[in-house]
């Protein structure tokens, strides 16, 4: 397969075939992320894309998952997309699900009837870091849009029928205050937008990016273990609605918990409450065990 620069996947698609049909990132500008910090943001041509398709086809034979990457392969025209999502299907009979990263201001460019084409052509799901439900959050991170422009975009990703994971950063907001009022917001544009997966990663200062900077400088104050798993927390017990995957497993995040709120919701609670009763500091995951 032919790359450009590192590649970079949600660990749910580990097992997806990865075609680069962008280079980068085409908003790139948040202060915590580390990726594709090193190329322009540029995408491929048409031509390339079906012939990395044909070669994958030559290799594998047939595929079940393709993951389109870089950062936001949502942000090419429509028509473009359509014809990647057609060209992959006849390509592989056993094709079943397609992913994708998608920018906020990529998904609100684009109407509803484009959405719901892609929907049918075979875009099943797409990946939104929406990070938090706070507007400072959202400007200090330079994400690009206000929380009720986020909340927007993922709704209409839910109502073209394109299975939404929300990707969200505990410790994002610092420490105090911010910290409550981050949890409580993030939890209620969870509720608003009604994705079927709730990804919850926790922030880990990359070098060379602005915020780590900051957190060098002491003009950001991390928050520790203990205070990311009381986020947690707070968003799980202000999430109301039925049938969400909430996904706290990622190497990041210093207690693994998963389940299905609200069904799994006593359960979860039980654990992290446990923990953050006894501060018990040896159930959490060791640092030099977490990861990006």
């Amino acid at each position: 397969m032919r790359y450009e620069g590192q590649i970079y996947r949600p660990f749910s698609e580990a097992n997806s075939y990865l075609l680069q049909c962008t280079i980068g990132c085409s908003h790139n500008r948040c202060t915590f992320c580390g990726m594709y910090k090193d190329r322009r943001y540029r995408i491929r041509s048409l031509a390339d894309i079906k012939t990395d398709i044909q070669m994958a086809k030559d290799y594998y034979s047939d595929l079940e998952k393709v993951f389109l990457c870089d950062g936001d392969a949502l942000a090419m025209e429509t028509g473009v997309l359509l014809e990647i999502l057609n060209t992959l299907y006849a390509a592989f009979p056993s094709l079943r699900h397609v992913g994708t990263y998608a920018g906020p201001s990529s998904i609100l460019e684009k109407d509803m009837s484009e959405l719901t084409a892609l929907r049918a052509a075979g875009l099943t799901k797409a990946y939104l870091g929406v990070e938090s439900g706070d507007d400072r959050v959202l400007a200090d991170v330079k994400k690009g849009v206000t929380a009720a422009e986020m909340l927007r975009a993922g709704q209409d990703l839910v109502q073209a029928d394109i299975n939404l994971s929300s990707m969200v950063l505990l410790g994002i907001a610092g420490r105090g205050d911010a910290s409550r009022r981050h949890a409580e917001a993030t939890a209620e544009i969870t509720n608003r937008m009604r994705p079927r997966y709730l990804a919850a990663l926790t922030y880990t200062p990359v070098p060379n990016t602005p915020l780590y900077q900051k957190v060098e400088n002491q003009a950001f104050e991390l928050p520790g273990p203990l205070e990311t798993i009381e986020e947690m927390k707070i968003m799980m017990e202000n999430i109301t609605i039925d049938n969400l995957k909430f996904i706290g497993a990622h190497a990041s995040n210093y207690l693994p918990v998963s389940g299905e709120l609200q069904k799994d919701k006593d359960r979860m609670l039980a654990l992290v409450s446990g923990v953050l009763t006894k501060q018990d500091m040896s159930a959490l995951r060791p640092e030099n065990h977490r990861g990006l």
